[in-house]
């Protein structure tokens, strides 16, 4: 049997090089991932297996979203953001508005330490996401929340006209979106991920329902 070449991991200085950011932008992540390390081992942010290599499972994966971001984008949400993955790592790359929406207690508290420690502008809603007042957002964001149409149904407090989704996706992505087809109409575009090689950076945007569909 042929083994796998094993992946090097990526450290601080390989994703500057893959993403360019600046040496203040890069300090202020490298406390981050510093937090998480510590916290993770109280409290379950990610998983424990995943921090050996975590500048690519968890701050290159949530990176990758920016270039992706329409220009002049300013008001972002992050659903269930967890450990502010990719939200709290856009708000430290300059999304101007992030909101980011955390229904468990303890993980709020930790992205409230979070955005004191690395100097962020986010916002932190500790709530679920139903309870969460309706604003029409630029760009919707969320990490291995749910399946592409439950998302669909529990962002559309938060979409415009305008508004566009950027979700990154996994190896099931094309299973999501002929599930989603059935209940929504929209325009889909596909960039292969940075961080995984079977995974995506999924844009939806001019999402509407599907009239023809029955309801759910």
């Amino acid at each position: 049997m042929t083994r796998r070449p094993t992946r090097v991991p990526l450290g601080p200085g390989g994703f500057q090089k893959l993403t360019n950011v600046s040496r203040e932008t890069l300090e202020r992540l490298i406390r981050y991932v510093d937090l998480l390390t510590a916290w993770n081992a109280r409290i379950n942010l990610v998983g424990r297996n995943t921090l050996g290599d975590g500048w690519r499972r968890h701050i290159l994966d949530s990176a990758q979203i920016y270039p992706h971001l329409p220009q002049g984008t300013r008001m972002l949400i992050d659903l269930g953001s967890g450990a502010g993955l990719p939200g709290l790592i856009l708000s430290i790359l300059g999304v101007p508005q992030v909101h980011l929406i955390e229904s468990d207690a303890r993980k709020a508290v930790f992205l409230r330490e979070a955005v004191r420690v690395t100097g962020a502008t986010a916002s932190i809603h500790a709530m679920r996401i139903d309870r969460m007042k309706p604003v029409v957002a630029d760009v919707v964001t969320a990490r291995a929340l749910a399946p592409i149409s439950d998302l669909l149904e529990i962002s559309e407090r938060f979409r415009g006209p305008g508004t566009i989704c950027l979700f990154p996706k996994g190896e099931t992505v094309q299973e999501e979106l002929t599930d989603t087809i059935k209940q929504w109409k929209m325009t889909v575009r596909q960039s292969p991920s940075l961080s995984h090689p079977s995974g995506c950076i999924l844009r939806l945007e001019n999402i509407t329902r599907d009239p023809s569909a029955g309801s759910r």
